[in-house]
C-alpha cells in the first residue's frame, strides 16, 4: 500500500463511507494518517466525591443509594431524566442519564459502581450527566492512557478513524526515512513510523510530545525549505523595466481627509524604492486590522498605472473582493484617478468573463480586481506588472509559474494582518522583505473589551440585542461546527455553531440569526456573508471562516465562545472584525475554564490592543499543557505545526533547512548522497504535488 494510494483501498471503506471521510479533506493514505488528534481523552485515577471539581471529567467508584428515577419534561414530551443518588466514603453526588430511560433498569439499588462523566455544580451540590458506567477490566486498561480524539463529521466515528488508522500504519512500509540519522540525532527526532505510531496511539504523554516534536518539525522544514526555494527565485528576478515615480501619488496623499502616519509613510517610501529598482518587489506589509496598509495598495497601483502596466489586486474571498472593487470605483469618481477597474471573480456567467477577459488582454482595463479567479490559464493579460495578494493569500510557486508561463514577471506585494513576531517573520516569510506597519491612525476608536466567565452569557445577550436595535450587528464565534462525539478529559465544554444558532434564535426570537461554517458549499457561505454585509441579517454565528476575507463597518460586536480554546493572536484576529466603521465597538470573550492559567492569558487581550505585542505574549504564554488546547491562529495553518507555541521547533526547522539547502547549492543543485532520501522525497511529494506555500 502507498501513501498515495486511495482510503478506500483499506478494508471496510467504499463510496459512500471514503465520501464522509472527503468531508474532512481525506481522500488518500497520506491525508489519513495525517489527520492528527485534536487532543487526547486521558484516564485518570477514581477520585473521592468530595474532590470533584465542576466543569471537569472524573472517575468516581460509589455505591447507589437511592432508587433510579424516570420523569417526563412538561413541555417536551420526548425529554426524558434518569436520577438517583451515589455515596462514596466521602460525599453524595447526584447522577442524571438524559433520554436514557433504560439505565433504570441497569442500575441496583445498594451495588457499587464506576462511573465516569462530566461534573457540575447543580443547586450547589456536584452531579454527574450521562456518565459512562464503567466494568472495573475496563477501567484498568484505559487508566493511563491516551485515547485520540479525531476532528470527525456526522456518521463517522472516532473509533472508526481509529480503527482505519490502526490499519494503514500496520500495512504501509516506513521501512526508510527520509531523514538521515545524523539529523535525527542532532535534533532529538524519532524516526517516522515511530512518531505516526506514538501521535496516533501513544502508550505514555512522553511518547505522544517526542512524536508531536518529530511531525511537528518536518512540517514546518519542508515549508521553510520550500521558502528557500522562492528566495532564490526571487533574487534571480531581475526587473528590465524599472517604473518612474510619479506626482500622482503626491497629489492623492495631499488629497486624503486624513494625513499619513510616519509608518505609512516609511512603508510607502520601500514600495516605491522597490518598483523603480532593477530587482523585482517581493514584500509582505504587516499590520494591523485599520493601520491602513489599503491605501498602500491603491498607491502602489496608481503609480503602476500611471507607468502604464496593468495592476491586479486578489482578494481572499468573493465578498472582500466585492468590497475592494467597490472601493476602488468611489476613489476613482471622487478623485479622479485614471483607474479602468474591473472585477474578475467565479460569480460572473461565461459571457461576461468572456468579454471582461478580452479587456484585459487587449489592455483596456489597467485594474483587475478578483479572487484566484485571476490566475487562471485563460486570463492573459496586456501587461501585467504589479500583483497585490489581500489577506491569506500567500504567493504560492504554482502562481509564480502561471505568470511565468505567460511570459510576465510582476511585482508582489502581499498585505497582511497577523501580526507575527519579527524573530518568527523572517523565517516564514523568508522570500519576502518585510515592512511593518505599528502605527495606528489617531482618529481609530479602540475596541472596548472585556473577559468574562460564562455566567455573564444573558447579559452578553442583551447587550447584543440593544446594539442590534440601535441598527448594529454582531458576531457570535464558536470552536465547533457541531457537537462532538467525545470529551477530552479537562477540557471544557466546546460549543458549536450549530445547536448555539438554535438555543440564540429561541432566546432572541426577534433578531434575524444565521450560523456559517466551514463545511458549507462556498456559493452559500459566499451568500450568507453578503447577506450579513447587506445588513439582512442582525447576528452571524459562525466559526472561524469569519478570521478574514469579510469587512462589515456596521458590526459592533464580537462574541468569542470558549474564548480559552483560541491561541492569543487568532483573538485578536477575531476581534478586528468589529471596529471598522464609525461606531464604537465591544469584544467579549467568555471564558469557559476554571484554570487560572487560561484567565491569565486572556487578560493580555484585556489590556491591549497591540496586535505585535499579544502575538509576542501569545509566543510566551503557551505551555507543554496547551500541546493540543489551543486553536491555531493566523494565516499559518500548518497540520499539527503552531508557530508560537512551537517556535523553538520553528528556528531548529530553520538550521536544519539551512544545512539542507546549502549542502545542495554546494552540490550544483544534485543531493549529497546522506540526504539523497530527504531531496528525493520532496520533490514526489512537495515541490511537485503540493502548493506548499498556500498553507
Amino acid at each position: 500500500m502507498k501513501l498515495t494510494d486511495s482510503i478506500t483501498e483499506l478494508n471496510g471503506i467504499g463510496e459512500k463511507t471514503a465520501a464522509l471521510y472527503a468531508k474532512l479533506n481525506i481522500h488518500t493514505i497520506r491525508d489519513l494518517i495525517t489527520h492528527y488528534p485534536r487532543g487526547y481523552d486521558e484516564w485518570q485515577d477514581i477520585v473521592g466525591i468530595g474532590e470533584l471539581k465542576a466543569q471537569q471529567i472524573n472517575t468516581i467508584k460509589a455505591t447507589v443509594i437511592s432508587n433510579p428515577a424516570t420523569s417526563y419534561a412538561r413541555n417536551r414530551r420526548n425529554m426524558s431524566m434518569t436520577s438517583f443518588k451515589v455515596r462514596d466514603e466521602s460525599e453524595v453526588c447526584d447522577i442524571v442519564y438524559f433520554n436514557m430511560p433504560y439505565m433504570k433498569n441497569n442500575i441496583q439499588l445498594g451495588k457499587q459502581y464506576i462511573f465516569r462523566g462530566r461534573v457540575y455544580l447543580k443547586n450547589n451540590k456536584m452531579a454527574m450527566e450521562n456518565p459512562k458506567l464503567v466494568s472495573q477490566e475496563e477501567f484498568e486498561q484505559k487508566v493511563h492512557r491516551l485515547a485520540p480524539i479525531y476532528p470527525t463529521t456526522k456518521g463517522l466515528s472516532i473509533n472508526a478513524i481509529s480503527k482505519a488508522m490502526r490499519a494503514v500504519i500496520n500495512a504501509v512500509s516506513f521501512d526508510e526515512d527520509y531523514f538521515a540519522e545524523d539529523i535525527r540525532k542532532k535534533y532529538n527526532l524519532m524516526d517516522y513510523k515511530s512518531a505516526l505510531t506514538g501521535i496516533h496511539f501513544p502508550g505514555s504523554r512522553d511518547e505522544m510530545i517526542a512524536a508531536r516534536q518529530r511531525l511537528v518539525f518536518e512540517e514546518f522544514l519542508f515549508f521553510i525549505v520550500s521558502v528557500m526555494v522562492l528566495k532564490e527565485m526571487a533574487v534571480r528576478d531581475v526587473n528590465d523595466s524599472p517604473m518612474m515615480r510619479v506626482d500622482a501619488c503626491n497629489e492623492l496623499i495631499s488629497k486624503l481627509p486624513y494625513k499619513l502616519t510616519d509608518a505609512q509613510k516609511s512603508v510607502w517610501a520601500q514600495i516605491e524604492d522597490d518598483m523603480c529598482s532593477t530587482r523585482l518587489m517581493n514584500r509582505l506589509v504587516q499590520g494591523d486590522v485599520g493601520s491602513g496598509k489599503t491605501i498602500l495598495a491603491i498607491l502602489s497601483m496608481l503609480m503602476c498605472v500611471m507607468n502604464h502596466y496593468q495592476a491586479a489586486f486578489m482578494a481572499p474571498t468573493e465578498v472582500l473582493a466585492n468590497q475592494h472593487y467597490a472601493s476602488v470605483l468611489e476613489l476613482t469618481e471622487k478623485y479622479g484617478l485614471p483607474f479602468k477597474p474591473v472585477l474578475l471573480t467565479s460569480a460572473l456567467n461565461a459571457k461576461q468573463k468572456r468579454r471582461l477577459k478580452e479587456s484585459i488582454s487587449l489592455g483596456t482595463v489597467n485594474v483587475i480586481i478578483g479572487t484566484q479567479a485571476i490566475l487562471q490559464n485563460d486570463v492573459d493579460f496586456y501587461n501585467l506588472r504589479l500583483v497585490i495578494t489581500d489577506e491569506q493569500h500567500r504567493f504560492g510557486v504554482k502562481q509564480r509559474e502561471t505568470f511565468t508561463q505567460k511570459g510576465i514577471q510582476p511585482h508582489i506585494l502581499v498585505m497582511s494582518a497577523t501580526p507575527i513576531p519579527r524573530t518568527l517573520a523572517l523565517i516564514l516569510y523568508g522570500d519576502l522583505d518585510i515592512s511593518v506597519i505599528k502605527e495606528m491612525p489617531s482618529n481609530r476608536l479602540p475596541i472596548r473589551t472585556c473577559v468574562v466567565n460564562t455566567a455573564y452569557r444573558k447579559n452578553a445577550y442583551k447587550f447584543i440585542e440593544k446594539e442590534v436595535n440601535a441598527g448594529r450587528q454582531a458576531y457570535v464565534i464558536c470552536p465547533m461546527v457541531e457537537a462532538a462525539d467525545d470529551e477530552i478529559a479537562g477540557e471544557s465544554i466546546l460549543e458549536n455553531v450549530i445547536d448555539y444558532t438554535k438555543k440564540l434564535k429561541a432566546l432572541l426570537p426577534k433578531l434575524r440569526i444565521e450560523a456559517l461554517h466551514g463545511q458549507m458549499k462556498s456559493a452559500l457561505k459566499n451568500s450568507i456573508i453578503e447577506d450579513f454585509a447587506a445588513h439582512n441579517i442582525d447576528v452571524l454565528v459562525s466559526t472561524t471562516v469569519i478570521e478574514v476575507g469579510i469587512n462589515v463597518p456596521n458590526a459592533t460586536v464580537m462574541l468569542i465562545e470558549n474564548a480559552e480554546r483560541f491561541g492569543l493572536a487568532q483573538l485578536h484576529q477575531l476581534r478586528g472584525r468589529v471596529g471598522r466603521g464609525d461606531y464604537q465597538s465591544y469584544c467579549i470573550f467568555i471564558n469557559c475554564s476554571s484554570q487560572e492559567n487560561a484567565t491569565e492569558r486572556l487578560e493580555v487581550l484585556n489590556k491591549s490592543n497591540d496586535g505585535f505585542f499579544i502575538s509576542s505574549e501569545d509566543m510566551r504564554l503557551r505551555g507543554p499543557g496547551d500541546l493540543f488546547g489551543i486553536r491555531q491562529s493566523g494565516q499559518f495553518h500548518f497540520s499539527i505545526g503552531d508557530i508560537y507555541q512551537d517556535a523553538d521547533i520553528l528556528q531548529n526547522a530553520q538550521k536544519c533547512a539551512a544545512e539542507l539547502y546549502g549542502a545542495y547549492i554546494e552540490n550544483d543543485r544534485q543531493p549529497p548522497d546522506k540526504y539523497e532520501r530527504f531531496w528525493r522525497y520532496y520533490e514526489d511529494n512537495i515541490s511537485s504535488g503540493v502548493d506548499f506555500i498556500n498553507i
